[in-house]
C-alpha cells in the first residue's frame, strides 16, 4: 500500500460520528436481545421488556435522524484507494440500507403499536409520553406493520453481519487500517 492509500485508510471519522455509530449499534443489539427474550416471558414481565424495546427503538430513530444530519454536515473520511470498485459499491449500498433501516424499523414498530392500540401513545422509559401515530385501531394494518418490522429487522441482521465481516476482513486480512477509522481508541 502506498503512502496515499495508507493516509486515506487511516483518516478517521469525527468523534460525533463515532459516538453516534457505537451508541446506535449498542441500542440495536439491546433491542434485538429484548425482543428475543420477551417472546418466552410471562405477560407482566413481557409488557415491561417490550415497553423498553419500544423506548430503545424510538431512541434509535431519534439518534439515526441526528446521525443522518451529522453525515450531511460532516464529510466522512475518504475510502482507501486500495479498495476494488465492487467493494466501494457494496460498502455504499450496505451503508445506505443500514441508514435507511435504522429509520424504517422504528417507524414500522411505532406504526405497529399505533395501529394495534388505535393511536395510543407510549412512554420513553416512563420519563415522558410519546404520542402514537394517528392511526385507527386496525388488526390488519397492525399485522402489515408487524410483518414490515420483522422483515426489515431480519434484513438489518443480514446487513449488520455483512458489515462486521467486512470490517474484520479489512482489519485482519487486508490490514488496510479501515477499522481504525471508526474506533475511538484507534490511531
Amino acid at each position: 500500500m502506498d503512502n496515499t492509500a495508507a493516509l486515506q485508510s487511516t483518516a478517521r471519522y469525527s468523534l460525533g460520528a463515532m459516538a453516534l455509530h457505537w451508541i446506535i449499534a449498542l441500542l440495536i443489539a439491546l433491542n434485538y436481545t429484548s425482543a428475543w427474550v420477551a417472546e418466552d416471558m410471562p405477560e407482566p414481565a413481557k409488557l415491561q421488556v417490550m415497553a423498553n424495546h419500544k423506548a430503545f427503538g424510538l431512541t434509535v430513530l431519534a439518534l439515526s435522524v441526528v446521525r443522518l444530519l451529522w453525515r450531511f454536515t460532516h464529510r466522512p473520511p475518504p475510502l482507501a484507494e486500495s479498495l476494488k470498485a465492487w467493494e466501494v459499491a457494496l460498502a455504499r449500498v450496505v451503508h445506505g440500507l443500514i441508514y435507511t433501516l435504522t429509520i424504517a424499523i422504528p417507524l414500522a414498530g411505532w406504526a405497529l403499536h399505533s395501529a394495534a392500540t388505535g393511536g395510543k401513545g407510549l412512554t420513553w422509559f416512563k420519563l415522558f409520553a410519546i404520542p402514537g401515530l394517528p392511526l385507527a385501531q386496525d388488526k390488519a394494518s397492525a399485522g402489515i406493520f408487524h410483518e414490515m418490522h420483522e422483515v426489515f429487522a431480519t434484513l438489518m441482521l443480514a446487513l449488520l453481519a455483512l458489515h462486521v465481516i467486512a470490517a474484520l476482513k479489512h482489519q485482519f486480512l487486508d490490514r488496510d487500517g479501515s477499522m481504525r477509522r471508526m474506533v475511538p481508541w484507534g490511531k
